[in-house]
């Protein structure tokens, strides 16, 4: 925004008294007007201001009305007034406070003749901030699609102006594509080379802002480099739909298939996104598509599958027989893709029969559109197969029947319509056997009785027109098996019946069944599949069922490879429909069907078309064996994995990969893993799957399957394994036993079993239960020990079980289902034997019994207390002793083996035999005494006076003491063998002993002579002074070493007795 401001000075003239003005002065005039200016801050900036007059005006500056100052007035002032009149800043001051520099300025030029004042000039500082209003965002498209990015620069004065720059690098917005209009950056038709990193700059006089970064990112849609293309294959190929894409982000592949689901099982798409169909099928047929898909777009591609389907025979026309003058049909039925085309041609004949032909031969030939051969007026001359083919792009295929044209001598045998029933009659009463027959010409018909002939010379037995049998005045010589015969140069046939002539029967005429009782005869059988074996018959049942409803059918066949008459090969049939076997191969049948109610049986139905049977060889249709086993060997059936539909039943799959005329079905050869196989047989061959039932549950099963041809079969089908679903087992383990072991006050039982039934196992056993329930007496308490076991182990041991108490034990099998039957329970009691055990089990078991450990306790403690009042009775016993006469025997060195041992530590009632008690100066009751040097080998037996002048001991002074004795003897440490002791009873002295107390003799000194024995004074002479002395002077020995004491001499001053004990 711009102002101006108007400043009005006065004006004062001060004119030199008495002067006046000059005619070449001139008032100031502004030739040069400052302008607007905007500057950045601490930028240098110059109001530019002239003026002329005369004399030269002098110029200041104004701003917003007040006078600036500028350096002449303020030296260190940023302002200077340059000498044009300009006013200059040194560099513009501004802040967010002060803003000294900023705004509206005049420059005012005066003389004395006036002033001049300029246009107001505004001086602005210019400035940008530093944040965005708007920052461009990330932006993603496809390729070809418009891209806009945009920003709202800093505020900033003068406003800033707006420019891009991708990566760096400033948009060029010369490009048609790209227009920057304000603040938007627009791309159009964006390219893969525009995706970058966009920065809005944002730029004025102070300088240029950058936005943060901002990434366009251009994607791709998907396109196709390969689509899917329309293909034809034929049955049972493989086929390929191929599809290749790029894009970015790399786009993902899906196939759907219009008309449904893609083929279960059968179809793959692989690492490069193609669609593979495996033995594909009719049904297979229609469009795939494959779908591509990114982030950005969608695009899809299509191709459509035909397949070609062989043709197959799906209706085998059948061998007929018939009569000349008569029409037969042969049926041909086929199926295909594309539908095949057919037609006839009678073998050895070059005559080609197609639909909508033109009639030939007097138009008895004549083939329907749906592939029928009909010949009218069949002449014997028409004998022969007939071949029916069907062709297509896929292939051909063709199948024969024979037609047979019989002759006069062809003729059937006599029929029956109603024969003889059985009858109960009472003598006297009148019988009539009923026998209605027909036949071509015209049978005779013949009786007998029990297989006799009946002659005609009795006069109660008559027979009438129509063939009944009558006899008046029955007699029980009358009872027997009636046979009606009807015969004929065609053939013959019978009827028997039975009569029974007795007093209890009531009734005196026989009686009759009435016409309209019996059912209607059914209507004419017709043939509906051939075998070498059987023949399959269906046929409609007649209307009227007569008096009662009709319950079964019998079906009679008549051969003459069999013989000349009807023959029953069938009764009981419950259904219009049924398949009659054991019939012989390559033969004519002809066959009459007859219902059955309570009343009777009904004529018999029109006779069926005769029909052959097949041929045991297939060279009896016309056929060369080796090439249906040729064809046989090239047919490969493939195995689908089976399918578990019920633990017991599997449906299994195949398919064929080359189809071959000579296919009558297939065998399915089925069993359990290493077992024997079991068959099955498909009949048909145009099946593709069949169920097995009755398997064994949880079983694995080996399952392959070939094609047949009457007697020839083709290769075998890979070995598939298949396992039934698993149940829990249905029959508990067999045979369990359960043996009883008693230990002390608990008992274990041993429990045995042998597996269930293979066949009701329904699974791998993986493991078995073991529940043993106890009852106590009060039949309230019970008592559960319950153990698993590995599925191999057939016997476990329960331990703990409590004495008295009855326990049952049941066992129980375990699948992978769950918990099968349990056995019976079996009783501990129901054993009388016990498992043997061996003596260290139960020696131990005892052993460890609480109350065995309290009694050896209790007997050792009792040995102890004995063997202590032992000792203590001992030791008393021997300080009753008073008596005052000692020998003492001392041998240096001497060991006594055997009776201390060298480990007194083992033998403590030893230690206390030999008291180790510390000796002190005089005036204590016992006293030590040292050893001397003697040699080992020296031995005296002798009694020693003692003077304490001859005995010496190794002592320091008579103030020193050998060490006191220590808490165990070492006599034996550094001893070496010395003589035995003396027996008890060669002592030298009553106190001489080998027992605990040893008895030694004190030698003499070595210095002195030993005196005679008569002059040594006794110890019982001495009183307790004198000993003492003599102690003091045995164990006061100045100037010797103290040696270590071999034996130590013990006296009791009080009593006068002597004790050397060693240690």
């Amino acid at each position: 925004m711009k102002w101006t401001l108007t400043i009005l000075f006065p004006v004062v003239l001060f004119l030199p008294p008495g002067s006046r003005p000059r005619l070449e002065d001139a008032a100031p005039r502004i030739v040069e007007h400052p302008s607007d200016l905007i500057v950045s801050k601490g930028e240098p900036a110059t109001l530019n201001c002239k003026a002329e007059g005369r004399p030269t005006p002098m110029v200041e500056w104004y701003k917003d009305g007040e006078r600036v100052e500028t350096d002449r007035e303020d030296p260190r002032s940023h302002r200077m007034l340059l000498p044009s009149g300009s006013l200059f800043f040194l560099r513009i001051v501004h802040g967010r406070r002060s803003k000294p520099d900023e705004g509206v300025y005049v420059c005012v030029a005066r003389n004395y003749l006036g002033e001049a004042v300029s246009r107001n000039a505004s001086l602005e500082v210019a400035i940008l901030r530093d944040d965005f209003r708007q920052t461009p965002s990330d932006v993603v498209v496809a390729a070809g699609e418009p891209a806009v990015m945009e920003c709202i620069p800093p505020r900033g004065h003068p406003e800033p102006t707006i420019s891009w720059k991708r990566n760096n690098i400033r948009v060029n917005d010369r490009d048609e594509r790209i227009t920057i209009r304000g603040g938007k950056l627009m791309i159009s038709n964006t390219r893969k080379s525009d995706a970058g990193m966009y920065v809005c700059v944002g730029t004025n006089m102070v300088g240029e802002k950058d936005s943060d970064p901002a990434e366009l990112v251009v994607f791709e849609r998907p396109v196709f480099t390969k689509q899917p293309v329309n293909q034809v294959v034929l049955a049972d190929d493989t086929v390929d739909f191929f599809c290749e894409v790029h894009g970015d982000p790399t786009p993902t592949v899906r196939w759907r298939r219009e008309e449904g689901e893609l083929p279960r099982g059968r179809f793959e798409i692989r690492s490069d996104n193609s669609l593979r169909l495996t033995q594909v099928r009719a049904e297979d047929e229609g469009t795939y598509t494959c779908v591509s898909e990114n982030s950005v777009g969608k695009a899809e591609a299509s191709g459509t599958l035909q397949v070609h389907v062989p043709p197959q025979i799906v209706v085998r026309p059948r061998d007929q027989i018939t009569a000349p003058g008569r029409t037969v049909t042969f049926l041909c039925g086929t199926k295909g893709n594309p539908p095949p085309a057919v037609f006839w041609q009678k073998e050895g004949s070059q005559i080609l029969l197609f639909p909508i032909q033109e009639p030939s031969q007097a138009g008895r030939f004549s083939v329907s559109l749906s592939g029928e051969l009909t010949i009218t007026d069949v002449q014997v001359e028409d004998s022969g197969y007939y071949i029916c083919q069907a062709i297509s792009v896929a292939g051909s295929i063709l199948t024969k029947a024979l037609l047979e044209v019989e002759t006069p001598s062809d003729r059937v045998p006599p029929i029956i319509r109603q024969g003889p029933a059985n009858h109960t009659l009472a003598p006297g009463s009148t019988a009539q056997l009923h026998c209605h027959i027909m036949g071509n010409p015209i049978p005779s018909i013949q009786w007998e009785k029990d297989g006799q002939r009946i002659l005609g010379n009795d006069g109660r037995i008559s027979l009438m027109e129509n063939g009944t049998f009558q006899i008046i005045n029955l007699q029980e010589t009358d009872s027997g098996v009636y046979t009606c015969l009807a015969s004929s140069s065609s053939g013959e046939t019978s009827w028997s019946g039975v009569l029974t002539v007795k007093e209890s029967a009531d009734s005196s005429v026989a009686p009759a069944t009435e016409p309209f009782q019996l059912p209607g005869p059914p209507h004419k059988p017709i043939v509906t599949d051939v075998s070498k074996n059987s023949v399959s018959l269906t046929w409609q049942p007649n209307a009227h069922e007569g008096g009662a409803a009709v319950t079964s059918y019998i079906i009679e066949a008549f051969s003459q490879s069999a013989g000349s008459t009807w023959q029953t090969v069938a009764d009981m049939v419950k259904m219009e429909t049924h398949t009659i076997t054991g019939l012989l191969p390559n033969t004519i049948y002809l066959f009459i069907v007859r219902a059955v109610n309570a009343y009777g049986l009904s004529d018999p139905s029109p006779i069926s078309e005769p029909v052959r049977t097949q041929d045991v060889s297939p060279t009896g249709q016309g056929v060369d064996h080796r090439q249906v086993q040729r064809e046989l060997g090239e047919v490969a059936v493939q195995l689908q994995d089976p399918v578990s539909l019920t633990t017991a039943s599997i449906r299994v799959s195949w398919t064929v990969d080359r189809q071959s005329q000579y296919v009558q079905g297939y065998r399915l050869f089925y069993r359990p893993s290493g077992a024997t196989w079991l068959l099955q047989d498909i009949n048909s061959p145009s099946e593709r799957s069949t169920v097995l039932t009755s398997l064994l549950k949880g079983t694995e099963y080996e399952i392959k399957i070939r094609p047949y041809f009457d007697e020839f079969q083709g290769k075998d089908s890979r070995t598939l394994l298949v396992r039934t679903p698993e149940e829990v087992p249905s029959a508990p383990p067999r045979a369990v036993t359960v043996a009883t072991v008693k230990l002390s006050n608990s008992s274990s039982i041993s429990v045995s079993w042998e597996p269930p039934p293979s066949e009701m196992q329904n699974g791998i056993i993986q493991e078995y239960r073991v529940w043993c329930v106890g009852s106590g007496g009060d039949n309230q308490t019970r008592y559960y020990i319950n153990k698993t076991v590995d599925g191999n182990t057939l016997a476990t041991l329960l331990k703990g079980l409590m004495p008295g108490v009855l326990y049952q034990v049941e066992v129980a099998a375990v699948t992978s289902a769950g918990i099968g039957t349990r056995s019976q329970p079996v009783g501990t009691g129901d054993t009388g034997e016990e498992s043997s055990v061996s003596l260290a089990e139960q020696i131990t078991d005892v052993v460890k019994q609480p109350a065995f450990i309290a009694g050896i306790g209790g007997a050792c403690w009792v040995i102890l207390m004995g063997f202590s009042v032992w000792i203590y009775c001992r030791r008393k016993k021997r300080k009753e002793l008073s008596h005052y006469t000692a020998s003492f025997a001392y041998t240096p060195n001497l060991c006594r083996p055997g009776v201390l041992g060298g480990n007194m530590g083992n033998y403590p009632w030893l230690a206390d035999s030999w008291p180790t008690t510390n000796l002190v100066h005089s005036g204590k009751e016992a006293v030590n005494c040292c050893t001397t040097n003697h040699d080992t080998a020296e031995r005296y037996y002798n009694a020693t006076a003692i003077h304490d002048d001859t005995l010496h001991c190794p002592c320091s002074s008579d103030e020193e003491w050998c060490p006191p004795l220590p808490e165990r003897t070492y006599l034996m440490e550094g001893c070496e063998d010395g003589p035995s002791p003396p027996q008890r009873n060669n002592a030298s002295s009553p106190a001489t002993s080998y027992s605990h107390q040893s008895t030694a003799t004190l030698t003499p000194s070595p210095h002195e002579e030993p005196r005679a024995p008569h002059d040594l004074p006794r110890l019982n002479q001495l009183d307790s002074q004198q000993l003492s002395r003599y102690v003091n002077g045995l164990v006061t020995c100045p100037g010797k070493p103290c040696l270590r004491p071999k034996a130590c001499f013990i006296l009791d001053a009080s009593t006068g007795s002597a004790q050397i004990t060693p240690f």
